[in-house]
């Protein structure tokens, strides 16, 4: 008996409710029998050393994304304009891959990983080249979500082969070297664009993208081998229900972007949009209900594994919106900090996050998904209450290492829960249950920073309701650039709006605590004891 087995595949074991393979798996009985199935058999190859250099390289395409585009904003805004609404550079690439990750999930259930991984790289690179043409912000924008849209199956899909091509017992290593991607990408991609737009030109940050991911598609093409299946049912694809999931998500991000920021929320617009969100949800539901193989299955929602973890993973998504956008604002206007000083405060957090993720797998051998996912998410909120805690001013010190405790409390909760929730399902289905993690903390995060952007607004409104000196900015936004230009307001005034920024922040930080809070009570209410892991998961 394997080392996976002990953990979660006895009855008796410390993290489970129900025997591996015993069909609780499934929890609702339907789909699949077979699809559940189609993934048994030999146990997976272990890949070769090129097969997973060409996922890592796939998955650097869209981490590098993530953080090389920031860098450029006042180049691009200086050569082709559109500074009044250059934030949907960002905004409109993360509806994009957010809205699109269960439609690329469910078509790699149906057709198989690598050709829609080979799709997404390939629109993904079109859209890179598009971006780099761009003739005005207005183009760049649209090109920007032709770089989502493909970016969509990158995320989705990388993460479900690595399930594909590791037990159980190895998929830590894996999953943590794609950590590692992000964590490199996160330091790498602003010195790269930095020195590109400095030395080069702004548009040699989407050009850059198009030899690697000509490397990776010959990498892909000639060295992943897909593991051999069963033949699985393959119904029609449900066109309808993808077409229903990209209008519903897309126009409820765009009202969770927009509000608040163009408009008041409880504005026309505001409410216009919410409420047609919500129709469309209805509508997404009945086209679902009716489709032979839907987008989104009921099964994602009936088995308590799964559910429970799509809404930990969507607080997580909430509460990641404190330390990614408002710590840089907290280490520059609050701390004095220069945007290198702010970015090397936050990004210590993406260096132990690998470093836990790939040893949480000693941790849940031993105690079980659920358990070492909640000690992480438990440690995690007991770390950012204690931002709340700083003296002011606080050091830059104790900022870095709340950010560094963070990112090792939050690497032992989100891997096991991934490799937890791909360990219950069988081939014809992992594609399906991996996006629907990855799409709820994308939802997480857009609705966390709606949330706590308006924390912050109403935190600083109230501070400044009685300020001891008039004609003072109001808003975050006014407030962070009263502080980054010296000179428009008075030393006794720049020191107020220190400590207003500074409480605002702090607020958020609780604000995010909470939602920890509330991940640690899903996972021990909702989740199951032990996740049952399927037969063909477990190590013999």
């Amino acid at each position: 008996m394997g080392a996976a087995e002990s953990v979660e595949g006895r009855p008796d074991g410390p993290s489970g409710d129900a025997p591996a393979g015993t069909g609780s798996a499934a929890g609702d009985g339907s789909a699949s029998g077979a699809a559940s199935a189609s993934g048994a058999g030999a146990k997976p190859e272990r890949p070769h050393a090129a097969a997973v250099a060409s996922l890592m390289l796939g998955m650097a395409l869209a981490a590098l994304d993530a953080t090389i585009v920031a860098t450029a904003v006042p180049q691009i805004v200086g050569d082709i304009g559109g500074f009044a609404v250059f934030s949907w550079l960002f905004s409109g690439y993360l509806l994009a891959v957010t809205v699109t990750l269960p439609v690329y999930g469910k078509l790699s259930d149906t057709f198989g990983r690598k050709p829609v991984l080979l799709f997404g790289i390939g629109l993904f690179l079109v859209g890179s080249l598009l971006c780099a043409l761009a003739w005005n912000m207005a183009a760049l924008i649209a090109f920007r979500i032709v770089q989502g849209l493909g970016g969509g199956a990158l995320q989705g899909t990388v993460q479900t082969l690595a399930a594909d091509l590791y037990p159980l017992k190895d998929r830590p290593r894996i999953q943590a070297r794609m950590s590692t991607v992000w964590a490199t990408s996160a330091v790498a991609g602003p010195a790269l664009g930095g020195l590109l737009t400095s030395y080069a030109h702004w548009r040699w940050i989407f050009l850059i993208n198009l030899p690697l991911g000509a490397l990776a598609l010959w990498m892909i093409t000639r060295h992943l081998k897909e593991p051999v299946r069963s033949p699985g049912r393959r119904g029609p694809v449900d066109w309808a229900g993808a077409l229903s999931i990209f209008a519903c998500g897309g126009l409820l991000l765009f009202a969770l972007v927009q509000g608040g920021v163009a408009w008041p929320w409880l504005s026309a617009p505001s409410l216009g949009l919410l409420a047609a969100s919500a129709a469309l949800a209805a509508l997404v539901v009945r086209v679902e209900r009716r489709a032979a193989e839907p987008i989104l299955p009921g099964w994602v929602w009936r088995r308590r594994t799964i559910a429970a973890v799509n809404l930990a993973m969507g607080a997580l998504g909430l509460l990641m919106v404190a330390p990614m956008v408002f710590m840089p604002t907290y280490a520059q206007s609050v701390l004095g900090l220069g945007p290198v000083g702010a970015g090397l405060v936050m990004s210590v957090m993406t260096l132990s996050w690998p470093i836990t993720a790939a040893l949480s797998q000693h941790v849940y051998r031993r105690i079980g998904f659920r358990r070492t996912a909640a000690l992480g998410m438990g440690m995690a909120a007991v770390i950012l209450f204690s931002f709340s805690l700083l003296p002011y001013p606080a050091e830059p010190w104790q900022a870095a290492l709340i950010m560094l405790l963070l990112g090792g409390a939050l690497g032992l909760f989100q891997l096991p829960l991934v490799v937890g929730v791909q360990s219950t399902v069988g081939w014809a289905e992992r594609g399906t249950a991996t996006a629907s993690v990855l799409f709820y903390r994308q939802v997480g995060q857009s609705v966390g920073a709606a949330l706590l952007a308006a924390v912050a607004n109403a935190t600083i409104a109230a501070r400044l309701v009685d300020a001891p000196v008039p004609g003072l900015p109001t808003g975050l936004d006014d407030v962070t650039k009263a502080l980054d230009q010296p000179g428009l307001v008075s030393r006794a005034a720049a020191d107020y709006l220190r400590e207003a920024v500074a409480a605002a922040v702090d607020n958020i930080f609780l604000c995010a605590t909470g939602a920890a809070v509330a991940s640690v009570l899903v996972l021990l209410i909702v989740a199951p004891r032990r996740f049952p892991v399927l037969p063909e998961h477990v190590e013999e």
